[in-house]
Formats: structure tokens, sequence, C-alpha cells
């Protein structure tokens, strides 16, 4: 099986045996695999000598069924989420825990942004809003866009921000309010604030205080270091957050890699049901994502696609293996 991987901060092609298919496990023909720019290109970036597997968010057709497996069957289409199970590859075998089918309707190349899909879920539900609430989402790269996406589709009041032109003309276009300009922001008293954007020092942990309500919320959901002043936070008596991944399961042995389910009545939204519920919403035409999978690409070229990713030129792609029904 051919897969992409990260060595020396250059994306090349490996390959990698198939292992046998263990219990709880699907094999999946991959499809489409969506291309996290964020968490990826900050693989590249570390990895020097080591081989790195790339991407986490992928569709295909079930291949195959591992044994106690009831829930899916050959034919099958899914989308699956999570390394280091899924990744930008032929052929994946994934926990079916990790795995949601494809609603009618709903195209492959979409589908395949289930994981990113379920990071923007968890963030949100991490920031416990209720309806009509106020949030404030700082950072419109790919996790943010989705994420604004969603919480303008579930009656939220969203205000975006992101210093790049392009990115909050985007926004625009889509009906959502955004602003280049953090002034803006100052004094909106929002209920949560979700940081989006990359770069360790940013001045959002200075800047999100002053956009919030007394009692209100910050949740990091990209690679920000929490460093806060702490004298804006104790006046506000502030709520500090972090957005882990796609939800309850994410890094669980037993969840993950033994395939064994949380009980719905004990953990109503685990990563899976937040890969789940991002299906509902594109099938139900709540949110609209094609402006995500205008830049189809393959593996023998994806190189040129992360170089295009790195500059800012675009900021989404997919890639395809092989014919597929879109």
């Amino acid at each position: 099986m051919r897969k992409l991987i990260a060595q020396h901060e250059e994306v090349y092609i490996g390959t990698e045996e198939h292992s046998a298919l263990r219990p709880g496990h699907v094999r999946v023909r991959t499809t489409y695999s969506a291309i996290s720019p964020g968490s990826e290109m900050g693989l590249i970036g570390v990895s020097n000598g080591q081989k790195l597997d790339l991407g986490y968010s992928a569709a295909g057709l079930v291949t195959a069924v591992g044994e106690g497996v009831s829930s899916l069957r050959e034919g099958d289409r899914v989308a699956c989420y999570g390394a280091p199970y899924v990744k930008h590859g032929e052929c994946l075998q994934v926990p079916v825990t990790l795995c949601s089918k494809v609603p009618q309707g709903v195209l492959m190349k979409e589908a395949a942004f289930g994981g990113i899909g379920a990071i923007a879920i968890h963030a949100l539900r991490t920031a416990r809003l209720q309806f009509g609430e106020r949030v404030v989402v700082a950072g419109l790269g790919l996790l943010g866009q989705m994420i604004a996406m969603i919480a303008e589709a579930a009656a939220y009041d969203v205000i975006c921000y992101d210093v790049n032109v392009k990115r909050v003309k985007e926004a625009e276009k889509g009906g959502l309010k955004a602003f280049r300009s953090s002034k803006k922001l100052e004094g909106i008293e929002a209920d949560a604030v979700l940081l989006c954007a990359g770069g360790k020092q940013s001045t959002l942990t200075q800047d999100s205080p002053d956009w919030i309500r007394n009692r209100g919320k910050i949740v990091i959901v990209g690679d920000i270091e929490p460093e806060y002043p702490r004298a804006k936070i104790f006046k506000k008596e502030a709520e500090l957050l972090i957005s882990r991944a796609g939800g309850p399961g994410r890094y669980d042995v037993t969840y993950e890699q033994d395939a064994i389910d949380y009980p719905i009545e004990y953990v109503r939204w685990t990563e899976g049901r937040n890969v789940g519920e991002f299906l509902r919403l594109l099938a139900t035409g709540k949110i609209e994502i094609s402006c995500f999978t205008r830049k189809v690409t393959n593996m023998e070229e994806a190189y040129l696609t992360y170089g295009a990713l790195g500059n800012q030129e675009i900021s989404a792609a997919v890639i395809e293996y092989g014919r597929s029904d879109g």
C-alpha cells in the first residue's frame, strides 16, 4: 500500500505492508482523504530524519470487516478519523468506533472532512454554548472556517476574526460577520472565544480576554501556548478551556485500538459520533463545504499542494485515490 510520509521537511510517497485485520476493525479502500494544513504542515516542519505518516481524515469503501463488527459490512461508504489508523494511504485498517456511514447524497470528497468536522464540533461542545449566545472564532484557517460554519448552523451569534484579508472576505461571502481589526472586537461581550490560529506565541492570548463578558470562556483549539495576562482573566473570572481533538475516546486505547464504544447513556458524544453528526449536517444541507473541495490532487502531485497550502494560496485540499463517485 502506498501512503504519504514526511521526512527531512519534505513530502514523499512511502509504502506499508497490509497487516492482519484485527477484531473490531474494518479495512477501507480510500477514495478521498482531506489535508489538514495546520497539523500536517507542522509535522512536515519537524520531520527531520524521521518518517512521519501524514493525514487523519478520510472516506472510502469497506472491503472487509473484522470479527465482532456488526454495524458495517463490505461495500459500505464510510468516513473515518484518527491517526495512526487513518492517514493519506490507499488502504486503511480502522477501528469501527472511528468510522461512520456516509449518508446517501453526501459526496465522498466532502465526507473525507469528517475528522476535521468532528474536531470543530467538539470545540463548540467544549465551549458549552447555548442557543443564541455569541461566539468569536479567531483564526480562519480550515478548522476555524469549519467551526464558524457549524456555529452559524447551530444559530449562535457568530463573529469571525483573522488578519488575512482573503480569509475575511471568504467568511463574508459565506454570510458570516468577519473582521480584520481586533479593535472591532473590544467590548462585544462574547460568551466564548475559540482560538483556532496556530503559532505558539500569539497576540490572541493577550487580546481575547477583552472580547468576552464577565465569566466568559476562552477555548484553545489551535496550537497556542496558554499564556494569559492574569489581571484580565482575574477581573472577568474568565474560564480557560482546551479542546482536545475530536472528542471523548481520542487517545484511549480501549475505545480506539480495542474498538470498544462508550455507552451512549454515559458519553453522549464520542469522537465517532461527532463524525456522524458532521455527516448529518452535510446530508441535511445545514452546512455547505464545496469551498474546501475545489482543489483535488493525487499522491504524485501532493507535494505541490502542500506548497500551495504553506503559502496560503489555498485553504484546503483533498487527495483522490483512483476513480470515485465524488
